[in-house]
């Protein structure tokens, strides 16, 4: 069987020391988690993230606006994931949560004091993140 490699995009959108963290439907899990999703086999990584930023959280943002901030290479059983991590402090409109069968809400929670019930991936890449880190790879069961 042919490896089968998914590529990511995530958002990790700051304003005054906040971070925004959506907060997933129970049936989704219900964990707070980043704006982003699968980069389409037609788009590059910010252009794929625009979009999953307006259709996810109804925010607009700018691709000279988005700089990669870390890379995380994921592996979960036999699937693979290439997951980049673009950070922004620009972006025009009021953050909501669109998809309401994935989402709950939008929250702004301070980088040093983000919420218990993150999912692991999210937590494992604040980590890094906070420590300047690059690039990180994770493996799950």
């Amino acid at each position: 069987m042919a490896q089968r490699i998914l590529l990511k995009a995530r958002l990790i959108l700051e304003y005054n020391g906040m971070v925004l963290l959506m907060k997933q439907t129970t049936e989704n899990g219900g964990k707070y988690t980043l704006v982003g999703g699968t980069i389409e086999n037609d788009e590059f990584a910010k252009s794929s993230l625009i979009r999953e930023s307006k259709e996810e959280a109804d925010i607009t943002l700018k691709p000279e606006n988005l700089k990669l901030v870390h890379m995380l290479h994921k592996k979960k059983g036999p699937n693979t994931r290439v997951v980049l991590y673009f950070k922004s402090k620009n972006w025009k409109g009021e953050p909501n949560a669109l998809e309401r069968k994935k989402f709950k809400k939008v929250e702004w929670f301070p980088l040093n004091k983000l919420p218990e019930s993150m999912s692991p991936t999210v937590r494992h890449v604040f980590k890094r993140y906070k420590q300047g880190d690059a690039y990180s790879e994770l493996k799950s069961k």
